[in-house]
């Protein structure tokens, strides 16, 4: 069982409405429909009624809410009493950031860093949107860093945590060089065989980005892949496989030496900026420096 379900599920309870628990969660209404479903299944009986409106409890669901809530409590308290009794005297500045920019920015930016502050020691939580800022707002990490887009951003609480935008960056569709010469692929090009298609999972958040650039237009394209991953999509997308949304900064080596090209103008691109949040009230001495030095 995902600790996520759990946490889904003390949400939609409070607000009983879907579409507000999924906003809440920072994942889409499908994507969260999935995850009640999926606790429902392991319970064995349903915790919704969906019949009704707003949506209420089931039986089961009343008395399963307690131990959901008892069960996230006490986890959050056994870790916090784990770091307390932490005798090693190293202390660690932790991060949670999303897969992609651990790999093309962060890691980086760390050994910059320890130029500057020679014993620093960090600890990074590579992982989605949402569990990201949940470890933030549960005090899991110290610092967050993710992507900021007008249309898709995370919401946290202005008022609770500092932010700083580090670095923009922008999506941008990219295919190999040989199969786009070899094909003629450009998305402005709505007729002749499908571009093969490689896509992020609409959950994620560079799928919700994709989802919003597109809008309403038209593409001929044809889904061949799907993941979560940029890193995944990266390989295929090297292999020659199809094309892909990808941000500019994990492409950079390969724009520059032209076996990545982009196949639209930027009418298919949107900006997005990498930004740092975190709530500098409870850093020690040596994360306050690198907060700083950000």
């Amino acid at each position: 069982m995902d600790l996520n379900w759990l946490r889904d599920f003390e949400c939609l309870a409070r607000v009983l409405n879907f579409t507000r628990a999924a906003e809440e969660r920072n994942i889409t209404q499908s994507a969260f429909s999935r995850r009640i479903k999926a606790l429902e299944i392991w319970v064995g009986l349903p915790l919704i009624n969906r019949a009704t409106y707003p949506i209420q409890l089931t039986e089961a669901g009343q008395q399963f809410l307690p131990v959901a809530l008892s069960a996230v409590a006490q986890l959050a308290e056994t870790r916090q009493a784990l770091r307390d009794a932490d005798s090693s005297g190293q202390r660690f500045v932790r991060f949670s950031v999303l897969h992609t920019i651990s790999v093309n920015y962060l890691a980086g930016r760390i050994e910059d860093l320890q130029q500057d502050i020679p014993n620093l020691r960090t600890r990074v939580i590579s992982d989605s949107l949402s569990s990201c800022c949940e470890l933030l707002i549960e005090g899991a990490v110290d610092i967050m860093l993710c992507y900021y887009h007008p249309a898709v951003s995370p919401r946290i609480d202005d008022a609770a945590f500092a932010r700083k935008d580090l670095l923009t960056d922008r999506l941008i569709p990219v295919a190999a060089k040989a199969q786009t010469e070899q094909h003629g692929w450009s998305l402005d090009n709505q007729s002749g065989p499908r571009i093969p298609y490689l896509a992020y999972e609409h959950s994620s958040f560079l799928g919700m980005v994709v989802d919003n650039i597109v809008g309403q237009k038209k593409m001929n394209v044809e889904t061949v892949y799907v993941d979560a991953l940029v890193e995944a999509i990266k390989r295929r997308l090297l292999n020659g496989s199809g094309f892909a949304w990808m941000p500019e900064s994990s492409i950079e080596a390969e724009l520059a030496s032209g076996e990545l090209v982009p196949i639209g103008d930027a009418t298919w691109s949107a900006p997005m900026t990498i930004a740092a949040l975190a709530n500098p009230a409870t850093f020690a001495p040596q994360t306050q420096v690198l907060w700083g030095l950000l």
